[in-house]
């Protein structure tokens, strides 16, 4: 397995511990260079971005992936964790639906990815 889908698969799997709803994986490799993976993920309220953000950053970190960037803090309804190769969007339902990236990038390939749970 490459090193990108063992990233994308321990953030899903990091993500999916603290419950996030509707986790999409987006392979973005033919139509852009900022990134190869988008990961789009919705929580419940702003606590529960916060408990995801802290789940992927952790589980990540044990693996060696350190964030190039953060955006968004523990009162944001929405946070951007960049990883380089991949990108985590981690919104609340109704920013997730108001920004609609899954429209934006309908370009890229929708993955069905399985992780070790």
């Amino acid at each position: 397995m490459d090193n990108e889908l063992k990233m994308v698969k321990l953030a899903m799997k990091a993500l999916d511990e603290k419950k996030a709803h509707d986790i999409k994986v987006i392979d973005i490799r033919e139509v852009s260079v900022i990134a190869d993976y988008f990961i789009i993920a919705s929580a419940s309220n702003e606590n529960q971005v916060q408990a995801m953000m802290d789940s992927v950053e952790e589980e990540l970190g044990r693996a060696g992936y350190e964030p190039r960037q953060i955006e968004g803090n523990k009162n944001s309804s929405w946070v951007l964790m960049d990883y380089g190769d991949m990108i985590i969007h981690i919104f609340d339902e109704e920013n997730r639906l108001f920004y609609d990236l899954e429209r934006i990038w309908r370009d890229g390939k929708t993955l069905d990815i399985t992780y070790d749970a």
